[in-house]
């Protein structure tokens, strides 16, 4: 088992979040993760009482995220990793029947809820000269389909976001965006719905993700990796 690791992890409730969640806890390190759903986040709480730490937070909104990571940093310390993983998706359809409400939500949260969360907990990383930040992208960051055009935007957007971070950050630290693969979770099954049958679950995919995930290191700074 590696040395134990302090995980700040975003989206911690549902999907890859909580099949990360339990891998990393399995693993021996200590998760310190949020999600919107304050029910989801107390059975967490109730399932792993012992050196973790679970907070109902909205990533959209500055306020919460900055009181959070306070919170976190005073009682725990910097974080060695920072995982951005709480996204949504809209139901696929032509981008010029898209809303603005859905098109502001998926912004906020996908990018808004990215710079957040690193303005939020970067600065004690740097302070402390350590520490990786993974933001969870996808393949249609990297390219692009019909019908989902505000998805490929955003993580379009933090892939960006991400490599050009790396270039900002200290000697110590490094940025990357990772792709996760196409997974069996709720947000696909919502877009595609049987299709997502033919794609690993959560649970089969933090098998291989957690230990990836686990030795990604600094000189891995700005380089998109991808989980197979």
């Amino acid at each position: 088992m590696s040395e134990p690791r302090r995980i700040v992890l975003t989206g911690a409730t549902r999907g890859l979040g909580r099949a990360m969640t339990h891998g990393f806890i399995s693993a021996g390190h200590t998760v310190l993760g949020c999600g919107r759903n304050a029910e989801l986040i107390q059975n967490l709480a109730r399932e792993y009482l012992n050196h973790h730490d679970f907070q109902s937070v909205d990533v959209a909104n500055w306020e919460d995220v900055h009181s959070w990571a306070q919170r976190l940093v005073k009682q725990y310390g910097a974080p060695d990793l920072l995982i951005n993983n709480a996204s949504v998706m809209v139901m696929p359809a032509p981008l010029w029947t898209v809303s603005d409400a859905e098109f502001t939500r998926i912004m906020d949260i996908n990018v808004n809820g990215t710079v957040n969360t690193i303005r939020a907990f970067v600065p004690a990383m740097i302070q402390r000269s350590q520490g990786i930040i993974i933001n969870i992208t996808s393949g249609w960051g990297r390219s692009t389909s019909p019908d989902v055009a505000p998805y490929c935007a955003s993580k379009f957007a933090v892939e960006g976001l991400t490599q050009a971070l790396a270039q900002e950050l200290p000697d110590g630290l490094a940025a990357i965006p990772l792709n996760p693969g196409v997974i069996n979770t709720d947000m696909l099954k919502e877009c595609y719905a049987d299709e997502a049958d033919h794609y690993p679950t959560a649970d089969e995919w933090a098998e291989t993700a957690v230990p990836y995930i686990l030795n990604v290191r600094p000189e891995h700074n700005g380089m998109p990796l991808t989980i197979h």
